[in-house]
C-alpha cells in the first residue's frame, strides 16, 4: 500500500514548469518516505496548488500560509 501512495506521489510530482519538476522529484525521493502523516498530507496539499504559485512559495517570493507549511518548504529547499 505503501509503494502504491508514493507511486501516486511521484506522479503527482511531475509537473510542466521544469524547475518545479526537478526540485519536487529530488525531494520526494530523499524525504517523502521519512515525513509524519501530517507532513505527508500537507505536502500533497500543496501538489493541488497550481505551477507558478507552487513554484513562488518553494522559491521564497510567496510566503507560506502557516508555520506548518513554511517548515515544510524549508525541508524542500534543503534536498
Amino acid at each position: 500500500m505503501a509503494d502504491k501512495n508514493l507511486e501516486r506521489v511521484r506522479w503527482r510530482g511531475r509537473r510542466g514548469l521544469l524547475e518545479l519538476d526537478i526540485v519536487l522529484q529530488r525531494f520526494i525521493e530523499a524525504r517523502y518516505p521519512q515525513l509524519g502523516d501530517a507532513e505527508k498530507i500537507l505536502f500533497e496539499a500543496m501538489l493541488d496548488m497550481p505551477d507558478n504559485p507552487l513554484w513562488d512559495m518553494i522559491a521564497g517570493r510567496l510566503d507560506a500560509d502557516n508555520n506548518e507549511q513554511q517548515a515544510l518548504l524549508e525541508l524542500i529547499r534543503s534536498v
